[in-house]
């Protein structure tokens, strides 16, 4: 076994990513302009096997429907390390004039429609296709085995479909061997290329999509004393439920969100509708706040569809549920070194949590891990002028992804450096 210290490898890795850094460029921009929609990546899945196989790995694909798991094994004792990147794009029309610009069409909910990888997921598997191929090179300095897990459905899998990171967990991906540790990181536009962004606990929210049936009595317009008004009860139930965030929740400690996404109801200006329909989402960064709303929700709920002698049907969670997305304590601090190793401890930035979602958050659920932000806006860009993520626009730097392939290769042989068996 190598006693060269971290550092060491640090430098044979920067050197790696160095030599390799035009492939992951060209991996990049293959994957942009192919993109595919969730659950539907089967190119994409084999143009990330194929470069697996090269390298020598063994190989499962069709995990969690599209899905593509690697493993390397260093032959020697040690702990078992899981990278993931998430591989499929979004049904948006991309404005960016690039060469290598996507115009790609997909079907989403019987819909023909232009996909776009808008969220940087092509950047992802690029990192990860280069973080593979440095470590295979390695492969004598390690000590356990690495599980390179490159995920579909991140953006969720289509009405009547399974999919994802839950899936994947379903199937078994943590097991055999059982993980120990899994890391993965998300590019940023907003943040500065050559940045890493980082904190323990929660760093991105946990949803929790919800919808309201509150039925009542029809009457006309004109004799609203002979309705049980479902309009007027939704209006109070809209508002009454936002201060459960604002007077019950400890915002210092508990931030949540509540979103009223849709209401639905009545057909005509002069008729009081039998029945309203309210959708809407919840987003908690931390295991308090979010039993709290499940809690206060059905409270709320009963309490003022009695008030207003109307009938009320709460379904929480709706459809799908995501954990909060929770950086363990433990491992975030044995980890940060390495952050700031890497990075440099100027471009190693402490930063808030955002209540988007992520289903990274079901392989913590399940195994410590560690969930990063990596910068992709180009130094020329003011923050406030770069595209958001999941819009036509949305625009990140080749340059950003260098500083991902040494991160995922730093903290896999950092963690197993330092939980040598």
């Amino acid at each position: 076994m190598s006693l060269l210290p971290s550092l060491c490898f640090a430098d044979t890795v920067d050197q790696m990513a160095d030599k390799i850094e035009s492939k992951v460029i060209q991996w990049r921009h293959h994957l942009h302009q192919n993109p595919e929609l969730s659950n539907r990546e089967v190119k994409t899945a084999k143009y990330i096997a194929e470069h697996l196989e090269s390298l020598g790995l063994e190989v499962q694909t069709e995990v969690a429907v599209t899905g593509v798991v690697a493993i390397l094994d260093s032959g020697k004792p040690g702990p078992v390390v899981a990278l993931r990147a998430d591989i499929d794009g979004l049904p948006v029309l991309e404005k960016n004039d690039l060469p290598w610009k996507s115009v790609a069409r997909g079907e989403y909910n019987g819909k023909d429609v232009p996909v776009m990888h808008a969220c940087g997921h092509d950047t992802h598997i690029a990192m990860l296709m280069g973080a593979a191929e440095i470590l295979v090179a390695m492969k004598d300095e390690l000590n356990g085995k690495v599980k390179f897990i490159f995920q579909p459905a991140e953006e969720g899998a289509p009405a009547g479909e399974e999919g994802g990171a839950e899936l994947m967990v379903k199937e078994g991906v943590l097991k055999n061997p059982d993980v120990d540790a899994i890391f993965g990181l998300h590019i940023s536009a907003l943040a500065d290329v050559g940045t890493v962004l980082y904190r323990e606990g929660g760093v991105m929210a946990a949803v929790d999509p919800f919808k309201i049936v509150i039925k009542g009595k029809q009457a006309h317009g004109a004799y609203p004393w002979l309705s049980v008004d479902p309009i007027t009860t939704a209006a109070q139930m809209i508002m009454s439920i936002q201060t459960i965030v604002s007077r019950e929740i400890r915002l210092l400690d508990d931030a949540a969100v509540v979103t009223f996404g849709a209401v639905n109801g009545g057909i005509r200006s002069n008729i009081i509708p039998e029945e309203v329909e309210l959708v809407g989402t919840i987003r908690t960064l931390n295991k308090a706040a979010r039993d709290h709303m499940y809690e206060a929700m059905p409270r709320k709920v009963k309490g003022i569809a009695n008030s207003m002698r109307a009938e009320a049907t709460l379904t929480l969670p709706l459809d799908y549920s995501y954990p909060i997305t929770f950086n363990d304590h433990d491992l975030m601090a044995t980890m940060l070194p390495t952050l700031i190793n890497t990075a440099g401890k100027e471009n190693a930035i402490y930063s808030k949590p955002v209540t988007g979602a992520e289903d990274f958050s079901f392989f913590q659920n399940e195994v410590p891990g560690v969930y990063l932000w990596v910068g992709g806006k180009p130094l020329d860009v003011d923050p406030k002028d770069a595209p958001a993520h999941h819009t036509p626009d949305f625009y990140v730097d080749d340059d950003g992804m260098k500083l991902g392939v040494r991160l995922l290769t730093n903290m896999t042989i950092d963690y197993m450096q330092k939980h040598q068996k």
